[in-house]
């Protein structure tokens, strides 16, 4: 085959793909909304299982389950006639994988679940079969013809697989109002958990920021407020509430000298500090507070709680790497502006 040749026989099997996807939504029946139903109301762990290629989906789908909200397991079939089936609890769900239902090693787990009363859901190939059989729901996937060019190797039937239990999963995870932060709470690390994180996870917080009352002098913040080590561009002004009240950087101060305005120093900074600069709050996700500083070209972000108190900053030079397709390499981001 040359490589138009290859080209053309690629498009080819994913059209087989979508062909089949289609008709196996179009077979989508009252058994779905039961398995959903069941995977909802499991009180222990939803256990998957399957052997081969079908337990590799198994395995993905026990993945997707558990990084969604539902507690999910994968139980080899082989291992589990040698001891791995004292996984299964009393209130636990086995969703078995198999597109013949004929599979020995998964057979001869059935009569386990039937004696302990295990809810059992199928997903196979047809209603008559052994596993289709034993199980309480069964999520039919029709007539298959593999991909594969001798017809024997498993691709269309485990796309299929995939495709069911990845839409049963979606589900379940819609019904039990499966948000964002909880998505973050189970994916901390990578950039999944970087782009779900809060403010509160990257900020500089209040013990390591310039806080200072707005009635001072713009002398004494400055002298109060010298301290050796890193510190951010900019002071948080606050009112005799404790409110953030404006924001005050250290290149607002360069400009004061640069246009000789030294008397500026001795009055109060209120009356040169930006009022109702822009500000987040607490558990703000991390993305949209990097994207305010981008869009609006600031260097400094205050946080506040609910009462719009100070509890941290976020300084630019802290998070410029961790998204650099909303900061492009090389831009400088300019002194905070008010809203």
């Amino acid at each position: 085959m040359n490589p138009w040749e290859q080209i053309q026989f690629i498009k080819q099997l994913l059209g087989t793909y979508r062909d089949h996807l289609a008709e196996l939504a179009r077979r989508v029946d009252g058994a779905f909304p039961a398995a959903v139903q069941m995977l909802r109301g499991c009180s222990g762990a939803v256990i998957t299982t399957g052997m081969g290629k079908a337990g590799l989906i198994a395995q993905k789908i026990a993945a997707t389950l558990a990084s969604t909200g539902t507690p999910s397991h994968f139980l080899h079939p082989a291992e589990a006639v040698h001891g791995d089936l004292g996984r299964v609890g009393r209130r636990d769900v086995v969703w078995a994988f198999s597109f013949s239902g004929k599979t020995e090693e998964l057979l001869r787990l059935l009569p386990v679940f039937a004696r302990w009363n295990t809810p059992l859901l199928a997903t196979t190939s047809g209603r008559n079969n052994p596993l289709a059989q034993a199980a309480q729901v069964v999520l039919d996937l029709g007539p298959v013809e593999e991909a594969c060019p001798l017809r024997l190797a498993p691709t269309t039937s485990t796309m299929a697989m995939l495709a069911v239990g990845d839409a049963v999963a979606m589900t379940v995870a819609r019904l039990k109002g499966f948000q964002a932060a909880d998505f973050a709470t189970l994916h901390p690390a990578g950039s999944l958990g970087l782009k779900l994180s809060s403010v509160e996870q990257h900020m500089r917080p209040r013990q390591q920021c310039r806080i200072a009352p707005q009635d001072r002098t713009v002398r004494q913040v400055y002298v109060s407020l010298c301290r050796p080590g890193r510190r951010s561009g900019a002071i948080m002004l606050v009112d005799g509430q404790g409110r953030l009240s404006g924001l005050f950087t250290d290149s607002d101060l360069a400009r004061l000298l640069e246009r000789k305005q030294d008397q500026a120093l001795d009055r109060p900074i209120r009356e040169v500090m930006t009022r109702r600069p822009l500000f987040v709050r607490q558990g703000t996700p991390m993305v949209q507070a990097v994207e305010l500083l981008a869009q609006r070209k600031i260097s400094e972000l205050p946080v506040v709680d609910a009462q719009d108190r100070p509890v941290g900053m976020i300084d630019i030079t802290d998070v410029v790497g961790l998204f650099p397709e909303l900061l492009p390499a090389g831009e400088t981001a300019p002194q905070a502006k008010s809203a």
